[in-house]
Formats: C-alpha cells, structure tokens, sequence
C-alpha cells in the first residue's frame, strides 16, 4: 500500500519517492522529473512528512531545508531517532549553498544534495545512485554479511561495498575516502578484564561508529579483531580528517560498562586515505595506504588521526 501524490492510498509496485516541500513549482517540477518511473508523494511541511513516512515507508526522501514550523534538518533529525524510518536514504533538496548547511546536513544522516533549479539529469542520476545503495544495503541484511558480534557489516561485506564505491568513484571522478580503525591497546584490556569484557567494548565502539558516521551511504564496517573501517564516498580528505576526528573524540568521550557498575575508556587510532580513483590504482593499493597510516598513527602515540 502507498499514498500517491494526492493523498490517496493506492496499490503501487513502483519504487516511492516522498518530495517534502512547501514551493508548489519544485513539487510540480520534481514530478515531473520522475514520473513515470516512480511513484511520488507529496508533503507540504515536516509533520505531514513524517506522517507519510511512517505509512508509506518510502524507499527515498527528497526533503527541503526552508519550510514553516519545522525545518528540513528537524524533519531529518526526527526520521533518523525512529528506527523504521532512519535507513531511509534522504536527499536535501535546497537554494542554499552554505558548506555549514551542507555538513550539518549530512551530520545528520543526509547522502546527497541538489541544489535548486534542478536540473533533470541530475536529479535522475543522483535518485537512482541512493536506491541502487538502499538496496545493496538491503541485499547484504538478506544474505547475511553482517558481523555477528557487533551488527556491523563484515570484511565479506566490505569488499563487495569497496568495490562498487570504488567502481563509482572513477566513473564519477569523485574522491572516496577510507578510514581504517584500531582500538588502542586492546590485548591488555582483554589480559585485564578478560575476553567478555573485550566483546562489550569491541559492541561499543561499533556502536559510536554507526551513531557518528551518519549519512546512509557511508558504510562502517569491522575489518577484523579490534580494526574497523568506514568508507565515505564523495568525501574529500579535509570533510574526512574531520569526521575522523569527530569519531576519535566520541569514542575517547565513551565510557565502557562492566559488570560491577564501574566503567572505563578507551581510545582509538585512525588512519584516513583519501583518492579520487584512476584505472591504474587498485582498490587493494587504496586500502593498504588507510591501514599504514593507522599504523603511522599507532606509532605516534595513539588516540589520534593520521592521513
């Protein structure tokens, strides 16, 4: 069951596309941008939005910033809290070309920005590229390449992820980066508190990762032991270094639970390699220079980013 654009209910197969707006002329002119390949919906303002959300369970959100009573980013920041709504890839649709805008936009969990006017073919590549995501995301729910002691996707799961970004990333001529993860001095957190304990912090962690790492393309993953890695495309090195640093500093500001209602921190080292692909570089290359940075990070005195 979905809701068309009328507001009626309707049995639809087509792929559903909520376009969140207050300006009748951008309703009118994303429609006609996808239709007829997808069924569309329309809300007018953020708590129809969210309404139609949790009825129609849209498979993409095209949701404005500027709008009465709620903003874009509120509406966002709400479907992102509830848990069958937050994997719902949302697209900020705005006249703004602020960078603060921007990075507080996918802060919250946006993939992508279109600015307005649109421009067809652009609005048409970028939908397309966050469905074929949302569904490789799924596809890897199915099949079960999930990690399962800490719900990450695991190193399987990674290397078909890499591969497609990767993939993307040279067709496209947009810059990918790659963080790789290493929990500070585990072995002796484990000899201390025993291996119990180490899952509790490794589940920890990953659960920093996927509540700092926020936009849903970004894929996080656990690479192995105590390393994990965070693939961010369309990411240049500065916007990278700083969301690095931003999961160093949650992860340091964490308190672990044990047992006897005491806790502990705990620090990570991260090494950040940024490239915008070529033909002649390997994806394996891209990865080996992220974990050599940690290295280089580890070396150096640990709880920190190198890249």
């Amino acid at each position: 069951m979905t809701m068309d654009n009328t507001g009626n209910i309707d049995e639809i197969a087509k792929t559903r596309i909520l376009i969140v707006d207050d300006d009748r002329s951008n309703i009118v002119a994303l429609n006609h941008i996808l239709k007829p390949t997808y069924s569309t919906l329309v809300a007018i303002n953020g708590e129809s939005a969210l309404e139609i959300a949790r009825q129609a369970r849209p498979d993409l959100i095209l949701l404005d910033i500027i709008m009465p009573d709620m903003t874009g980013f509120e509406v966002l920041a709400d479907l992102k809290r509830e848990s069958a709504l937050r994997k719902i890839p949302v697209i900020i649709i705005t006249a703004l070309d602020s960078t603060e805008d921007e990075e507080t936009g996918f802060y919250l969990g946006a993939v992508d920005y279109i600015t307005k006017p649109f421009r067809d073919p652009i609005v048409r590549a970028r939908v397309k590229t966050h469905l074929r995501m949302a569904e490789y995301i799924r596809e890897i729910e199915r099949f079960g390449m999930m990690d399962p002691l800490t719900g990450l996707p695991n190193r399987r799961s990674l290397d078909a992820r890499v591969n497609v970004e990767w993939g993307r990333a040279v067709r496209e001529k947009e810059p990918l980066s790659a963080m790789m993860i290493d929990v500070d001095n585990f072995k002796a957190y484990n000899d201390t508190y025993g291996h119990m304990q180490g899952d509790v912090l490794l589940q920890t962690v990953a659960m920093v990762f996927a509540k700092t790492v926020r936009r849903a393309g970004d894929f996080v993953a656990r690479w192995g032991g105590e390393e994990f890695t965070v693939l961010l495309p369309n990411t240049d090195r500065e916007a990278a270094v700083n969301i690095a640093e931003l999961i160093r500093a949650n992860v340091e500001g964490t308190l672990v639970p044990r047992p006897n209602g005491e806790a502990t921190h705990v620090t990570v080292s991260i090494g950040v390699n940024t490239k915008a692909p070529e033909n002649d570089t390997t994806v394996s290359e891209f990865l080996v220079k992220a974990d050599n940075l940690l290295y280089d990070a580890k070396r150096t005195g640990k709880n920190k980013v190198c890249a």
